[in-house]
């Protein structure tokens, strides 16, 4: 199997310039970076590495507080973090690091998977959620480096997907060191699929900073302190449609009212403006820093890294990819900014944190728009009790020293 897999994805290599000349047009990828994926370096690496591989921004963001943590670790030298795009290398770009640096992650080619482990020499190899890339993890486990999967995700859907290859997944998933799954379905499947060393440690998704308890961006607060605020965060397609439907029903009883949307992927921004066209919603774009007013309906957050400036306005959240068919979106961040949440049927990749978050009377779960009319009415004036905020804080602190512990055993 693996012989096939490398057919394939030496067809693919050959494609690859085609294919980066077409993304490069669609800005999917950086011009003056994408030969980074050929393992194309502007100068030599001499320091063995830690590496982490964090394909987009929600697995990168995920890793942040483990990274900063093992800057201090004066056994580690230095620390590669490698990922798919472009929007989480804008993300790394505004990270203080002082040992670790971004490139983006090679073609899983048997050929440029040896370059890439020859050149940065990784003692330790770090893959985040549900990254498998069977050349990379071969030559990794023949060069004898450690291969930790951090932080471990796999849906019923995609378990089911491994399974039609079985023979070739068992053949991948034995050369794993050890597995950190975040949800005990992920444990299970894991072991069906041939992975020996297994300890669960729990989401580290559920680790945030303190200053979340307390956080506040003054300008943004006196803009917005004569309105009251509905968030609507990491939204995908369609989702635009069904808030501002809400929007719509909410100024009914609260005029002064302004919706923030903030799309899972900034690029859809002129799309979504498109799409709400039709409601003849006075939309501001928060690139452009327009002043809001009265007559502003929707504030449309098209640049990276500022969610939390944002969900710092609101007492009340909706969460997106819940309604879509996309698995949820992590609700925590909001959580711990005092946000109460509202979110569609589908949260199956957060299955377990929205449990908690609705035992504890944080969510609610609902795709119709009278109900989140009444949820919105019922709380936008009050924040989730500083009590309850902590409690999420303590639990992802926990979360993330358990991660941290087990990762420093391996580091020589």
């Amino acid at each position: 199997m693996f012989f096939i897999y490398s057919i394939l994805t030496n067809i693919l290599f050959l494609l690859s310039p085609i294919i980066f000349g077409i993304r490069i047009l669609k800005k999917k990828e950086d011009i003056n970076r994408f030969q980074e994926k050929y393992c194309i370096y502007p100068r030599k690496n001499f320091q063995k590495t830690i590496w982490f591989h964090a394909v987009s921004v929600g697995e990168l963001m995920s890793i942040i507080p483990i990274v900063k943590r093992l800057e201090k670790n004066k056994k580690v030298k230095k620390i590669i973090i490698t990922s798919s795009t472009i929007s989480s290398s804008k993300i790394f770009k505004k990270q203080n690091f002082k040992k670790t640096i971004h490139r983006f992650f090679p073609l899983d080619t048997n050929f440029l998977t040896k370059k890439f482990i020859n050149f940065w020499k990784p003692q330790l190899a770090i893959f985040v959620d549900s990254e498998i890339w069977p050349n990379m993890i071969k030559n990794l486990e023949k060069n004898q480096i450690p291969i930790i999967l951090l932080n471990a995700r796999f849906t019923s859907s995609s378990f089911k997907k491994w399974l039609v290859v079985k023979g070739f997944a068992k053949e991948i998933f034995d050369k794993i060191s050890i597995a950190l799954p975040q949800n005990t379905e992920t444990k299970k499947y894991l072991k069906i699929l041939g992975i020996k060393k297994i300890i669960p440690a729990g989401n580290i998704k559920y680790y945030g900073e303190k200053i979340l308890l307390d956080y506040k961006n003054s300008k943004l607060l006196k803009q917005f302190k004569k309105f009251k605020v509905l968030c609507a965060g990491s939204t995908h397609n369609t989702e635009e449609i069904l808030i501002s439907k809400l929007h719509i029903e909410l100024k009914k009883n609260l005029p002064n009212l302004i919706t923030v949307i903030i799309p899972r992927h900034i690029s859809r921004s002129e799309n979504i403006i498109n799409d709400l066209d039709k409601f003849k919603l006075n939309i501001v774009k928060h690139s452009t820093k327009q002043k809001i007013s009265k007559k502003t309906d929707i504030y449309l957050v098209d640049t990276f890294g500022e969610t939390k400036n944002f969900y710092n306005l609101s007492n009340i959240a909706f969460l997106g990819g819940s309604i879509v068919n996309h698995g949820g979106q992590n609700p925590l961040e909001a959580a711990r900014l005092g946000n109460y949440i509202i979110n569609g049927p589908n949260i199956g990749n957060f299955t377990e944190i929205y449990d908690y978050l609705k035992m504890n009377k944080i969510s609610y779960t609902t795709s119709k728009i009278l109900k989140m009319r009444d949820l919105v009415l019922s709380k936008i004036n009050k924040k989730v009790p500083l009590s309850k905020r902590k409690k999420i804080f303590d639990n992802g602190n926990k979360i993330l020293n358990n991660n941290i512990r087990i990762i420093e055993k391996y580091i020589q």
